[in-house]
């Protein structure tokens, strides 16, 4: 669009309307006789230093600087020939080929990614760092821009926080069309620590289920240590209506020592429901930019993202990064995780367990088939469901004061 400039007879000056390339050089943005002009009408004392800085859209530094350098070119005899001089320019480097062909990927894909996460993106893919306000200018330069006309209203901030690392983790299930091209939902576990927003797991399956659960806990807990509590929702695999018994996933947890803490309403565990939202946002785009329409790509993809982001993206609300607010916990001594223990019951107490009746024939069932188990016929022993789809039949249930008896075990090939 061109600049709608307007003369103005009264006092023979332009003046120009803020319009798109304000921001340019002024030699650029004006003609050097016009500048001259307006500088000569101030020294004449027909305008203003604020109006001539106005109509050349300079704040007032920026004009009485050039207004300086005019005047040193009158006391020369130069007025006439004096042209302005130029800023130092922008000395940022280029944007290479391969950010601009990650940027067209990333912005093009259906849904597009945002802004922060194309620079997070270029920072972790090419060690190319940007912020969001130039991934943006050069998305409207390029029609690039996704299209913003709808933005939710923001969210409430809860303030309160666990002190202490590994105190409480949030824990949910995010069920959501996680796959490109695939309209059935898929199920993000999710976990974070309340003290310093450190997500220290995020893993899809393809439906939220009990040894889904036990194969995430188990993970994390190996990588990162046992917390004291894990703060959930009333959903069944967490809650039972009887206040005397545990669900199954409660009672591994328990065996370990780790507390379930129930949120009551959905707002108060509003971390891990900010978290839910980022990965929404964040995650469906990258996959379909990169073309991953299978869970196990899309969880090396995950796998990749959370250590970026905990170490180099910046808390809205603690004001740094995850991993620098839990080495600060560290370092103060504010950390409560336990390391995982070294325990023979670690593979069972996470695995669907089932009692199951010895036949008279001294078989259990395996799949379609029956085989022999080293117990008395009609005695009870226990069926332990592995997430590797590994069976074992044990003698009894865990028990911390004893050790496990395996009787059977059926490798899943």
């Amino acid at each position: 669009m061109p600049c709608r400039c307007q003369f103005q007879s009264d006092k023979s000056t332009f003046l120009c309307h803020p319009c798109h390339h304000e921001k340019l050089q002024l030699i650029k943005r004006f003609p050097a006789p016009i500048i001259r002009h307006l500088l000569a009408c101030h020294r004449n004392g027909e305008l203003s230093g604020e109006e001539t800085a106005r109509e050349l859209n300079l704040s007032r530094a920026g004009f009485y600087k050039l207004y300086s350098q005019y005047l040193r070119a009158c006391a020369q005899d130069q007025a006439a020939t004096w042209l302005p001089g130029v800023s130092g320019g922008n000395h940022q480097p280029a944007w290479s080929a391969e950010v601009l062909a990650l940027l067209k990927k990333l912005l093009a894909s259906k849904p597009p990614s945002s802004y922060s996460a194309c620079a997070s993106e270029l920072h972790r893919r090419l060690g190319f760092k940007t912020g969001r306000a130039s991934v943006r200018r050069w998305a409207i330069q390029n029609q690039l821009a996704p299209d913003t006309r709808y933005k939710a209203a923001p969210k409430p901030v809860k303030r309160w926080q666990a002190r202490d690392l590994g105190a409480l983790w949030q824990y949910d299930a995010s069920p959501h069309a996680w796959l490109p091209g695939n309209s059935d939902k898929q199920a993000l576990l999710d976990i974070l620590d309340d003290a310093t927003r450190c997500n220290v797991g995020a893993r899809l399956y393809p439906a939220e289920t009990l040894l889904a659960h036990y194969d995430f806990l188990s993970r994390v807990f190996k990588t990162h240590g046992l917390p004291l509590a894990l703060y959930v929702d009333f959903h069944s695999f967490f809650y039972t209506h009887n206040p005397d018994a545990f669900t199954q996933l409660g009672q591994a947890l328990h065996f370990y020592g780790v507390k379930l803490l129930y949120a009551p309403t959905p707002q108060a565990k509003g971390k891990i429901e900010r978290r839910h939202d980022y990965w929404q946002k964040r995650l469906p785009p990258l996959l379909a930019a990169d073309h991953i329409v299978e869970l196990e790509g899309a969880n090396r993809l995950l796998d990749q993202l959370l250590p970026h982001v905990n170490q180099h993206e910046i808390h809205r609300e603690l004001g740094t990064t995850p991993h620098a607010a839990r080495q600060q916990a560290l370092a103060k001594k504010r950390s409560v995780l336990r390391p995982m223990p070294a325990c023979p019951w670690w593979p069972f107490v996470w695995s669907q367990q089932t009692p199951v009746r010895v036949g008279d024939d001294g078989k259990v069932p395996v799949g379609t088939q029956r085989q022999s188990v080293n117990a008395a016929p009609r005695s009870t022993v226990i069926r332990c469901l592995r997430p590797d789809g590994d069976i074992y039949y044990l003698r009894h249930a865990p028990d911390p004061k004893a050790k496990p008896t395996v009787l059977l075990h059926c490798p899943v090939f």
